[in-house]
């Protein structure tokens, strides 16, 4: 088993829409982590360059071929990012300088799609991998196209295999089994924020799975939005949108830190390896507590042609 170490949810506002000045605050809060000895640090849902938190709170956002709308995708389109692309390479110097693994969660850009993307950067700068959420929920559709069986993705770095899901995927059960069956020792849950239910969602995964969850979600009041958007200036109130509520959760369901609450904050707890051991000895999904002269589960991980 791995030696223990620190692993990090960084409950943190981006500069919202704005994919330089987001970037700067990753690395700012990339470099902290690295100072207080993290080795894996996690960001929330899309937070390059901000959820789409308007799907939920403006009232009209729906409207065929409304203008404020469209505005904002603009904006959202223009400060996504491409997988490579200067703002990976960014992301991956600022996580090789400062000696830690670093989960995003980023609104991915390919052509003229945009998908709901987790990348993940080693301590050495690379990119070992994405997963791409498979059904954007209810409005989300309206924004993100559909991610695939390829990047269903359980990644090895420096501290054991860690892998993730976005969100609604917590509640897809084949999904969660794939997940599982690839041996996670940290399992990323990515939320806009995260609530009541969503945290259920999270440690019912750790007790499932057998392993340590970082629950991320992000906070986001009326300072972090641009002032420029119709749509967003309509919103009532200064929020907060996005109240956090991160926590991080042993492989026995328990909650090690937080839930935070709307505060910015880096939440941070140790991973013991050996602990993963000790919970398999009376749950294991893909081995002594598995029926497969029963069930099985056939994952299709060819890439869409």
């Amino acid at each position: 088993m791995s030696e223990t170490f620190l692993a990090a949810a960084a409950q943190v506002a981006p500069a919202y829409l704005d994919l330089d000045q987001s970037l700067a605050i990753a690395e700012t809060w990339i470099q902290q982590a690295g100072a207080r000895g993290v080795k894996l640090l996690v960001f929330p849902e899309t937070w390059l360059p901000g959820y789409p938190f308007w799907l939920d709170d403006s009232p009209n956002m729906g409207l065929w071929d409304y203008a404020p709308t469209k505005a904002v995708f603009r904006r959202l389109f223009e400060n996504s990012v491409e997988v490579p692309s200067p703002a990976i390479a960014r992301l991956s110097t600022a996580a090789r300088t400062a000696g830690v693994n670093v989960v995003m969660g980023i609104n991915e850009r390919e052509g003229g799609t945009l998908y709901n993307t987790i990348v993940y950067i080693s301590d050495q700068g690379t990119v070992l991998g994405k997963h791409r959420k498979l059904i954007p929920t209810y409005t989300e559709r309206l924004v993100w196209g559909r991610g695939d069986g390829s990047t269903l993705t359980v990644v090895d770095t420096a501290v054991g295999r860690v892998g993730g899901l976005v969100c609604w995927e917590h509640w897809m059960p084949l999904a969660r089994q794939a997940m599982h069956d690839q041996r996670e020792l940290v399992h990323v849950a990515q939320w806009p924020t995260v609530k009541e239910m969503l945290l259920i969602a999270s440690r019912a995964y750790a007790f499932e799975g057998r392993c340590y969850v970082i629950a991320c979600g992000t906070v986001l009041g009326r300072e972090h939005l641009p002032d420029d958007l119709e749509l967003l200036n309509a919103l009532e109130g200064d929020g907060p949108w996005m109240k956090g509520g991160s926590a991080i959760i042993g492989p026995d369901g328990m909650l090690l830190a937080g839930p935070s609450g709307a505060q910015e904050e880096l939440l941070v707890a140790e991973i013991d390896p050996g602990r993963v051991a000790e919970e398999l000895m009376a749950l294991d999904v893909c081995g002594h507590y598995a029926r497969p002269d029963v069930f099985s589960l056939t994952v299709n991980t060819a890439a869409p042609r």
